[in-house]
């Protein structure tokens, strides 16, 4: 609840933050004014149905709003950003140009003059002030906010355009070559993560990553977890496609398993009778032309929460001695345990690689690698980028993608 509190008090500052910046600081009172700030107040509102409604509610209504709601989410977040940055350069020009000092009207000219009279002509003195047009004035800070706001606008506009491009769009096939000690070689896994089955998905997007996958000629295929963000009664459909991936494939529960009011359980179910088999606190043998691999496969740290919780010890207790052994689990943060238990290779997703950047540089905060091939003590980690998006369908500096892993 102290979350949720947290949460909705940051999304009312940050939309008071742009009111203030961006139409407060930019208009005039007026009837401008007042419908921009009733666009913003539509916009929140649409946020809340994304963050909150799609979670309460299957209805097709609020599925829908939910769209403009999350690409909201990612330009609200850039705009900010963006406005954040042009603080100092738009301080500094406001407080250079406060506004064009009055200039003072020059002394009067006196020029002689000749008039007549009765009595002859006469020389008078005549005062002739000079017509001064009034200075001019332009309210300049107006015009440095408003275009400080055009700016964040377009940034913000260009960045998401791109981001959305990017998150709809075909996961990109990453490959690598990782070594493992005392393994002949000759063995292929493709690997994907974060793939979560939503109402902005759709069919299409399950379609597309198994057909990807396919392509790849896999030895056996790894889902390492977040695959759904619903229950099977309403995105069961959505799962279909996975039927028909070729290889032997494997999964383990990732942290949006276990958000769901049934848990992962009816999914573990579905994906069975498909063929995919869930790895929970267990291990399997690989076998391979030139030698065998031990895969094993953790519940997600989330799991604690329900009793249902990663065990290491259990899914690597009997493994042969002198054979490799690999590690599917959801959260790289489960490797400073497995380098210590003398696991050869960990497979993990969750972090999206950041999915919009600067977020890649807060990641390691809570976990130990973010994206790509790493190292945790000796104990080699590759970190998939996820085939999916979660909240925005946005991806800004972090691709969709699905890795293909020669063993060496």
């Amino acid at each position: 609840m102290g979350f949720l509190v947290v949460v909705f008090g940051v999304v009312f500052a940050v939309h008071y933050y742009l009111y203030r910046r961006l139409i407060r600081s930019t208009t005039l009172p007026g009837r401008a004014r007042r419908a921009l700030t009733g666009g913003l107040i539509v916009l929140l509102g649409l946020l809340l149905v994304a963050l909150v409604g799609s979670r309460v509610s299957s209805s097709w209504v609020v599925h829908v709003l939910a769209w403009p709601g999350f690409i909201w989410v990612a330009v609200m977040f850039y705009l900010t950003l963006i406005c954040l940055v042009l603080e100092i350069p738009r301080l500094i020009l406001n407080r250079r140009f406060k506004g064009d000092p009055v200039k003072e009207a020059p002394p009067p000219k006196v020029v002689p003059a000749t008039v007549g009279s009765t009595f002859g002509p006469k020389k008078i003195e005549i005062e002739v002030e000079d017509v001064v047009e009034p200075p001019e004035r332009p309210d300049r800070r107006l015009f440095i906010n408003r275009a400080a706001a055009v700016a964040a606008g377009i940034g913000a506009g260009t960045i998401v355009g791109f981001g959305l491009k990017s998150g709809l769009g075909a996961p990109v096939i990453e490959k690598v070559r990782i070594s493992l000690p005392g393994f002949a070689g000759g063995m292929r896994v493709a690997l994907v993560s974060d793939i979560h089955l939503g109402p902005l998905t759709g069919i299409g997007h399950t379609e597309r990553i198994v057909e990807l996958i396919n392509t790849l000629k896999a030895d056996f295929v790894a889902i390492v977890g977040d695959l759904v963000d619903g229950p099977v009664s309403e995105l069961g459909p959505l799962a279909a496609p996975l039927q028909h991936i070729r290889p032997q494939t494997y999964f383990v529960t990732g942290n949006h398993e276990y958000y769901l009011a049934d848990g992962p359980e009816p999914w573990i179910d579905l994906l069975g009778g498909y063929g995919i088999k869930t790895l929970v606190n267990e291990r399997v043998t690989i076998q391979g032309q030139h030698g065998n691999l031990t895969l094993a496969g953790v519940n997600d740290v989330t799991g604690d929460t329900v009793r249902h919780g990663p065990d290491l010890e259990l899914a690597l207790h009997g493994r042969p001695e002198g054979v490799p052994t690999i590690l599917l689990a959801h959260q790289p943060v489960i490797g400073l345990e497995a380098a210590k238990a003398g696991v050869d290779l960990q497979l993990s997703g969750h972090t999206h690689g950041g999915q919009m950047v600067p977020f890649d540089r807060i990641v390691p905060l809570q976990q130990p690698v973010v994206r790509g091939l790493g190292k945790i003590g000796d104990m080699p980690i590759y970190v998939t980028r996820g085939a999916g998006f979660w909240g925005p369908p946005v991806r800004v500096g972090a691709p969709p993608e699905i890795t293909l892993i020669e063993l060496t």
